[in-house]
């Protein structure tokens, strides 16, 4: 299996078997992967419901980067390394690449 380079060009999705929900007993949201369950922090839970398999890494950073204010690439930067891990570990797809 080779691994997925994503890019500013990439239109990531979550993988088939995650799933992204709130979870009412622990009153907050989880990423729900095979025989794990993740506690994103509220910025990643922003960015993963963001992955919606129709917006770039390109527009969901400049999208970020106006909202929070932030200098151009600082964010780029942040959520391309937290959406590479997340896709090493096969929690996301590329929808272009599909």
């Amino acid at each position: 299996m080779s691994r997925l380079h994503l890019s500013a060009e990439s239109v990531p999705a979550l993988a088939r078997h995650a799933r992204l929900r709130f979870d009412r007993n622990r009153e907050r949201w989880v990423l729900l992967v095979p025989e794990r369950v993740m506690t994103p922090d509220e910025i990643c839970v922003e960015i993963l419901q963001a992955c919606d398999g129709r917006a770039t890494v390109g527009g969901l950073t400049a999208m970020l980067e106006q909202k929070y204010r932030a200098e151009p690439g600082v964010i780029a930067r942040e959520v391309l390394a937290l959406l590479q891990d997340l896709a090493d570990r096969g929690y996301l797809i590329d929808r272009e690449a599909a």
